[in-house]
């Protein structure tokens, strides 16, 4: 548990490391966790480091028969941190840091397990029917990782409904993902991906897929994008009934992320195309205004007497 275990120079050494890497590379994820206390912030600098390193994998240019054997060498090293085989002087900061993350949390490992299992269905080029489908791939590669921070932020004493908290998590992910596939089309079609479910792009007449700044001929691209955005809009409202279940830094780190995306879909809501012509993003005053009100607990209070009225 927190604070009961004094950290050794190479286990803070090896944070600092992982924390590097979240900040370089996260933008919205690290400015969430600096919200957090030092130990929780640092776990889940861990756990993003380790999801970098299986993203980094899959989004390369190596071969596929060699982006198998790096995914295989991540699940040997997720072993051997489950089994308690890192040492402190191991070679590799990001066993080291997570090792002693998961010693001070009860983080469930497995989920960076489901995280490999779904780069490994974009290494082997999987596309997605249904939305059914996608939900496979979205609880794998952002559902895992709600869970697996749940593990870190756990859940205040006493609070009802707690049983409930890994499935509000998980959903919380599927909203998160969904909104960064919306906001990234351009890029993945650009690198050969499409994630959109297949029957919605039929729908709207989008099959053709997103290689230019202009939407394909005869598509009616905003009524796709706005049934997309709609989606997400429905697990963003289930997934932060997680919300008032966290003590408060926790929460604010939730509310936060949380806040920031569903602004990003505000965005691509009011234009649509803006996702073909490049990456939509929030200004950093907007952002440090959502980290704001996720600290005041609003967001907490607020879903919070939305359950009350709903459970009435």
């Amino acid at each position: 548990m927190e604070g009961q275990t004094p950290m050794s120079a190479p286990v803070q050494a090896a944070y600092s490391y992982c924390e590097a890497v979240t900040g370089q590379q996260a933008r919205n994820f690290a400015y969430g966790i600096r919200l957090l206390p030092t130990e929780k912030r640092q776990a889940l600098s861990a756990m993003y480091a380790l999801a970098r390193r299986v993203d980094d994998i899959g989004d390369g240019t190596l071969a596929p028969e060699i982006k198998q054997a790096r995914l295989d060498e991540t699940r040997t090293l997720l072993d051997r941190v489950r089994n308690g085989g890192v040492d402190e002087d191991d070679t590799d900061p990001v066993a080291v840091a997570l090792a002693d993350a998961a010693r001070r949390f009860p983080i469930p490992i497995g989920g960076l397990d489901e995280l490999i299992d779904g780069v490994l269905m974009d290494v082997r080029g999987d596309t997605y029917e249904t939305w059914d489908d996608l939900k496979v791939y979205c609880r794998c590669v952002a559902g895992a990782i709600g869970r697996v921070s749940l593990g870190v932020f756990g859940t205040a004493p006493g609070v009802p409904g707690a049983e409930r908290a890994p499935e509000y998590a998980d959903t919380l992910g599927l909203a998160l993902q969904l909104t960064n596939i919306l906001r990234d089309v351009r890029e993945d079609a650009g690198n050969g991906r499409t994630y959109l479910p297949a029957d919605d792009l039929a729908k709207f007449g989008c099959s053709e897929g997103f290689h230019s700044a202009t939407p394909p001929k005869g598509a009616d691209f905003a009524g796709l994008v706005h049934f997309e955005v709609r989606r997400a809009r429905a697990l963003f409202a289930e997934g932060l009934r997680l919300l008032p279940m966290l003590d408060r830094r926790s929460g604010a780190c939730t509310a936060a992320m949380a806040g920031i995306y569903r602004r990003l879909l505000d965005r691509i809501e009011r234009d649509p195309e803006a996702v073909l012509r490049g990456r939509v993003s929030l200004p950093g005053r907007e952002k440090a205004y959502v980290a704001v009100r996720g600290l005041s607990g609003l967001d907490a209070r607020q879903i919070s007497r939305q359950t009350v009225r709903r459970r009435g």
